[in-house]
């Protein structure tokens, strides 16, 4: 592993209950003032972070298994990003790329034209978060093709704007009452091998979709397929060997773009740059966010360059795109990654805490299955000797190892997931920590 340093103690210690009477305070204040719609997993309140430690406003220093959503990759004070954060906003916040640009905004395009897979002609645009890249890349499709249908797949998750959402599967949170949504959009039923039917192939799932897209659309007026390579917020789920390319094939011989959402998979999440890595796909587009930045808002759209320009002058941008200090942020989050292998330190997580899991799956009987890549891993909770989903044994789970320091979040189209994103700089006995602390929560509520 490489050998890290750190600002903060690098240590799990609870000073008070969770939470603490200074969190407590600025919660009650926060319902006054914070619109009840925007929710929070952990009642605690934030005032310093480093490595893979979280300080609250008590002086409660918690395991982060979460890194934001898988943003804080390289930490959430990164000395390098912070540094130059620090320097471009001395120089200047803003200015606006669609009006007087600056060298940080190429030199971004340019990184991502050299990281991103396919060694094709590529061409970037700058955003700020993943649904307006997401957003974003469905109109360079549908203007490039000339076709306006979009396939996206179940237990997809691509943002909170009205296209997205309709991109969207899951009902509650995201889109109950929020409707009508953006039309044009078409679902197809995407592979999960914990909970397709038996034998059934990637090949085979891919196969399923397509018969699908071909008779209830026509792939002459398909503009785009659009997949995570790992879905997230579904639950974290591979999809089963040879699916994505067995899409992707089909997609290029009918013309019919593929669209990546690395928005959650990207930058050494998964062990390698992008999660499309793994089974050798290169998409026409990819959506980029979260880990891009060490925490600064940005986002991207990716792709080909003839269809990149395709789009009319004016076509693509908006105020904060590309921000300054956001692409002074990305530079550095990208040289820290290379700098310490990120890729490798992921790879190393899941060669770690993999097998662990899968241990410990046998022992509790209440894992269907443990999954994922590098450090975006899960496990199903489910009901002793079914695949019934436990959703209320998932959040028993997540707060008994809150109230015990370690903060975990939960996903799946059923609320039965456990996923964990530590930030890529935490280190082996903190991780350690952390999954014997998540072992003891499930044995504690599993037989309840």
């Amino acid at each position: 592993m490489t050998d890290f340093t750190y600002r903060l103690a690098q240590k799990r210690h609870l000073a008070t209950t969770l939470p603490g009477p200074r969190s407590a305070e600025i919660a009650a204040r926060r319902k006054s003032f914070v619109a009840a719609g925007v929710g929070s997993s952990v009642p605690v309140y934030a005032v310093d972070a480093d490595g893979g430690v979280i300080v609250d406003a008590d002086g409660n220093s918690l395991i982060d298994l979460g890194a934001g959503i898988a943003v804080t990759s390289v930490g959430a004070s990164n000395p390098a990003v912070a540094a130059a954060v620090a320097e471009q906003a001395q120089r200047f916040t803003h200015t606006c790329f669609m009006v007087t640009p600056y060298e940080g905004y190429v030199r971004v395009a340019e990184e991502l034209a050299a990281l991103t897979p396919g060694d094709h002609e590529k061409r970037s645009v700058l955003f700020n978060s993943g649904a307006e890249a997401v957003e974003n890349a469905i109109k360079i499709a549908r203007l490039s093709t000339g076709r306006t249908a979009v396939v996206a797949f179940d237990h997809a998750y691509h943002g909170r704007t009205n296209l997205t959402m309709a991109l969207t599967a899951k009902s509650m949170p995201y889109k109950a009452h929020f409707g009508p949504f953006a039309p044009e959009v078409y679902r197809m039923p995407a592979s999960y091998p914990y909970r397709d039917e038996s034998g059934l192939t990637g090949e085979q799932a891919a196969g399923r979709a397509i018969t699908q897209i071909e008779k209830q659309i026509g792939a002459d007026s398909v503009a785009a397929i659009i997949y995570e390579p790992i879905q997230g917020e579904g639950g974290f789920i591979v999809p089963a060997p040879g699916f994505l390319p067995t899409l992707v094939a089909w997609a290029k011989e009918n013309g019919v773009l593929f669209i990546a959402d690395e928005v959650q998979t990207g930058f050494a999440r998964t062990g390698a740059w992008f999660a499309s890595e793994h089974e050798g796909v290169v998409p026409d587009l990819i959506t980029l966010a979260k880990g891009i930045a060490g925490g600064m808002p940005l986002a991207a759209v990716t792709g080909r360059a003839d269809l990149m320009d395709s789009v009319h002058a004016g076509g693509l941008g908006g105020t904060y795109g590309g921000n300054p200090v956001a692409c002074a942020a990305a530079l550095a989050t990208i040289d820290t990654m290379r700098e310490w292998d990120l890729p490798a330190r992921a790879r190393q997580i899941e060669n770690s805490v993999k097998p662990r899991l899968e241990a410990f799956a046998k022992e509790v009987g209440v894992i269907g299955e443990v999954r994922g890549r590098g450090a975006m891993l899960a496990i199903e909770i489910v009901r002793p000797g079914t695949t019934e989903p436990d959703p209320e044994l998932t959040k028993a789970v997540a707060a008994e190892a809150l109230s015990q320091g370690v903060i975990i979040l939960t996903c799946g189209t059923y609320g039965n997931v456990i996923r964990l994103l530590p930030p890529l700089v935490i280190g082996d006995d903190l991780l350690d920590e952390a999954l014997t602390v998540l072992e003891d929560a499930v044995r504690a509520h599993a037989h309840r």
